[in-house]
């Protein structure tokens, strides 16, 4: 029974350590602690997996070299990775990169290997550095090759920061520094750490069932896979994580860096690329530039859509414009009454003296038969033949456009042509004494007033300028 058991774990370690690329994710959440829960990566981040699936990292440490001396404290850093494209999307700011890890202090992202990593003002002593390839959201390649390690000195050798080679080392990766969205991922590297299906041929193998312990804010749970992890649970602000790698007997194994502890800033809604893939508010064709560098993303494709309806929008209005432009005129017809109103409006050129002339009689007519005597005695009434120099400048005014075929004496002056009109309407009147039989006392009815007219005060001095010697007869005194 023993036996089995062993086997079975055994087998189960194997496939978690030695097969990283066939992890299953989990598609329920499986409750590890009584606040935390473990879950399946982001959904985004399942989809841009395969595209690094084909590279098989080989990353090593040029400079400084191992069990290297060196007389001064700052250290110029250099790598080469072979099989994995480094680099970071300008705008996502995301990508391959390096995890570069001092002594056992948090890690340092290298995105260009063009340019030397500096490690300024380094304590005297020994120190190791460690660095293993990572992928864009800081999940680490775990096949042969993709860490290296080296120890180096300042000035001095000492016994600090120098990990026992014979014995199993882990390295801290994630969390780390501050998260905007959940889940956060765990994550970390082994060395020197046994293959489960091992453990079943060396009995004595103390290291061949190790444990990860890991501790979140007081809750302990133990991890016997090699894989990164998917968390829910955490507070926002600040939390703690304590990493420890264990024996077959649930003990720490004593070597350097194999107990860490980071502290974390959890934020929700965080604006950083990391925390909307998390969050599922990027598409995988929205960010997949960040796993592969001569992808352009479809975003142009995308903007054009909307700016037809913009267009479309403004053409609308203005076809509606003019046709309120047009109603504005029909309520302007109105202003076309008002001369119909007012008939003896004299500016308005456009009126035809035609009706003016008919309503001078109608003025004239009814004033003769309020007359008590006979002409003789109304004579004093009638107007001078010379004009009013006063009524000179209404004259242009009153006739500009009368009937222009009659031609009269003023030809130089076309604005003063109404004086013929204005004969032509007395002949139409004054002929009738010509044939009268009896005095002006009985002629009285048809004989124009000499009183002009209040409402035609310009042209009752011009209709009397030419007939006053005919009308003054010898019979009528």
């Amino acid at each position: 029974m023993t036996l089995a058991l062993v086997l079975n774990l055994a087998s189960c370690g194997e496939k978690a350590v030695s097969q990283e690329v066939s992890i299953g994710y989990k598609e329920k959440p499986q409750q590890i602690s009584q606040q935390f829960s473990e879950v399946s990566p982001p959904d985004v981040i399942q989809e841009l997996r395969p595209a690094l699936e084909i590279y098989r990292p080989q990353v090593t440490i040029v400079t400084p070299k191992p069990d290297e001396v060196l007389q001064e404290n700052t250290v110029t850093v250099s790598f080469q990775v072979k099989d994995l494209p480094i680099f970071k999307d300008p705008q996502l700011e995301l990508g391959p990169h390096l995890h570069v890890i001092l002594d056992n202090q948090p890690y340092i992202a290298v995105y260009d290997l063009n340019q030397p990593l500096l490690l300024p003002d380094l304590s005297p002593g020994t120190h190791t550095l460690r660095v293993f390839a990572s992928r864009p959201w800081h999940e680490s390649f775990k096949n042969e090759g993709a860490y290296a390690q080296t120890t180096f000195h300042i000035f001095t050798k000492t016994d600090d920061n120098q990990p026992d080679p014979t014995l199993p080392l882990l390295t801290y990766s994630r969390p780390k520094d501050s998260y905007g969205a959940e889940p956060i991922l765990l994550d970390f590297y082994l060395t020197n750490a046994p293959l489960h299906l091992v453990a079943k041929d060396d009995s004595n193998d103390e290291f061949g069932n190790w444990r990860i312990r890991s501790t979140i804010n007081g809750e302990s749970f133990v991890l016997d896979r090699w894989q990164a992890v998917y968390l829910k649970g955490f507070k926002p602000g600040k939390n703690w994580v304590k990493l420890e790698f264990l024996d077959n007997q649930g003990n720490p194994v004593k070597n350097a860096f194999n107990t860490t502890v980071r502290v974390i800033n959890y934020q929700p809604k965080g604006k950083d690329t990391l925390s909307r893939i998390v969050r599922g508010e990027l598409q995988a064709e929205d960010v997949r530039g960040i796993v592969d560098q001569n992808y352009t993303a479809k975003k142009p494709t995308t903007e054009p859509t909307p700016t037809p309806s913009a267009t479309t929008t403004p053409t609308v209005e203005t076809t509606a414009q003019p046709q309120r432009k047009e109603e504005q005129p029909i309520p302007e017809t109105k202003v076309l009454e008002i001369p119909q109103t007012q008939p003896t409006e004299l500016p308005q050129p456009e009126i035809t003296p035609t009706p003016e002339a008919t309503e001078v009689p109608k003025n004239v007519t009814p004033e003769p038969e309020k007359q008590r005597f006979g002409g003789f005695f109304n004579r004093r009434s009638r107007p001078t033949t010379q004009p009013s120099p006063s009524l000179t400048p209404t004259l242009p005014e009153v006739i500009e456009s009368p009937a222009p075929e009659v031609t009269s004496t003023p030809k130089p002056q076309p604005e003063v042509t109404p004086t013929p009109q204005a004969t032509e309407l007395l002949q139409d009147v004054t002929p009738e004494p010509e044939k009268q039989r009896f005095g002006g006392f009985f002629n009285r009815r048809f004989r124009p007033t000499a009183q002009p007219s209040p409402s035609l005060p310009p042209t009752l001095p011009e209709v009397i300028e030419s007939p006053a010697p005919e009308i003054t007869p010898t019979p009528e005194q």
